[in-house]
C-alpha cells in the first residue's frame, strides 16, 4: 500500500463552493477513485489550506491515475472544483495539488492483530 498526502490552497471567494461540492461528491467520481484503488481518501482544511491523504493499493499507480483523469465524470467533476483552488508553485508539472513527502509513520506492532 502506498499512502499519498498533497496540498493545494482554497480560494477563499470558492470556499463555499468548495465545501458544498464536497458535502456531496458525485458517485462517478468516487467509483472512478475507487476503480483506480484509492482507499482511505480524506479531505481536511485549515484555514484557505487544503490537505489531503489517501492510500493506493493497486499495483500500477500511473496507469490508475491515468484512468482517473480520463474518466468522463471526473473530468465535469474538476470542471467545479478546479477554479475553487489555488495550486501553490512546487506543484510539478501538469499537477494541480502538490505532493508531500512522508517524514514519520507509526506502524502497528508487529505482534498487532488488526495489522
Amino acid at each position: 500500500m502506498k499512502r499519498i498526502a498533497q496540498t493545494i490552497r482554497l480560494r477563499p471567494e470558492h470556499r463555499e463552493e468548495y465545501l458544498r461540492l464536497h458535502s456531496a461528491v458525485w458517485p462517478g467520481v468516487e467509483a472512478a477513485l475507487l476503480r483506480a484503488n484509492i482507499r482511505n481518501y480524506s479531505i481536511y482544511l485549515h484555514g484557505d489550506v487544503l490537505f489531503a491523504y489517501m492510500e493506493y493499493i493497486g499495483d500500477d499507480f500511473e496507469a490508475d491515475m491515468a484512468s482517473i483523469e480520463a474518466d468522463p465524470e471526473t473530468q465535469r467533476w474538476w470542471k467545479h472544483t478546479d477554479p475553487c483552488q489555488e495550486p501553490f508553485p512546487d506543484r510539478g508539472e501538469g499537477r494541480q495539488w502538490t505532493e508531500l513527502p512522508e517524514v514519520w509513520h507509526l506502524s502497528a506492532p508487529a505482534d498487532d492483530a488488526t495489522a
